[in-house]
């Protein structure tokens, strides 16, 4: 009871709350007139949404794939018996328990133009001669924001992939060896057999996670520059606490709801081996 509780009030109450306010024009306080379904139909009619979505896939996808690339490799490596494993896989996870704005604010100073650490590096090598905006350019905030956000996000992908190794029986590894099996073929007949139910719960968790990010973009970059990294987390943000159109904001959030559902549901649909 005090579990169910506890999600009724953490996760059922906002997440109906919003469906509510979505049908008005409110300020929360004093106003509030039923418009119905206006803002979803504003919002499906509006190319805008439909590029911050595009927008929102892309960075998404990217984050998720370098994750599960990182994410996969350094828990392999942790699973081998190397010298210092354990110290290993402590500094590993330490992105993941920092705070995402100790994160951003990490990143953005070494973004920094004029005195962050890549423009130094790299000034210092000669291999550019003038400091690059990274945040500041079109063309690399994005990249640069990606980047921020797979470092913080590996470590997570890293412990469910190395708790999955460790539940795979090493008999299965024996056995394969007798048989005459190379590393390559144990890897695609056993290992990789035996994360997929691991990898499928992961490729979900990320993908949802991400797609509705918010605090490392708008730190580093609050959606721009021109609306380069404006992902659509940041542009909920702006029509309800820039515009005070806490309906349409609502009304958007529903949608990107649904749209994480759907994600959800073909990811199962189409990963699992269940028929």
């Amino acid at each position: 009871m005090p579990a169910l509780l506890t999600m009724l009030v953490l996760i059922a109450y906002p997440l109906v709350f919003g469906v509510y306010i979505s049908g008005f024009d409110t300020n929360l306080i004093n106003k509030w007139k039923w418009v119905g379904l206006r803002y979803y139909t504003q919002a499906l009619s509006d190319p805008e949404f439909f590029h911050k979505i595009g927008l929102t896939f892309k960075f998404a996808f990217m984050v998720v794939i370098g994750n599960m690339v990182v994410g996969t490799l350094l828990g392999i490596l942790l699973n081998m018996n190397i010298r210092f494993r354990l110290f290993f896989r402590a500094v590993l996870i330490l992105p993941w328990l920092f705070p995402e704005v100790v994160v951003a604010l990490l990143w953005k100073w070494m973004y920094n133009p004029l005195y962050g650490l890549f423009n130094y590096i790299l000034q210092g090598l000669h291999l550019i001669k003038d400091p690059i905006p990274w945040l500041d350019d079109p063309g690399f905030a994005m990249v640069g924001v990606v980047i921020a956000c797979i470092w913080k996000g590996y470590p997570l992908v890293m412990i469910l992939v190395l708790a999955g190794l460790q539940s795979i029986s090493k008999d299965l590894y024996e056995a394969g060896e007798i048989d005459g099996g190379n590393k390559w073929q144990l890897f695609r007949n056993i290992t990789l057999p035996g994360l997929m139910p691991v990898l499928l719960v992961t490729i979900i968790l990320e993908t949802v996670w991400w797609f509705k990010h918010f605090t490392i973009i708008w730190l580093l970059t609050a959606g721009g520059p021109v609306d380069a990294t404006s992902v659509i987390s940041i542009d909920i943000y702006k029509i309800a606490f820039t515009d005070f159109r806490f309906g349409r904001a609502a009304a958007t959030a529903v949608l990107v709801f649904i749209i994480c559902f759907v994600i959800s549901y073909l990811y199962r649909r189409f990963l699992t081996d269940d028929k």
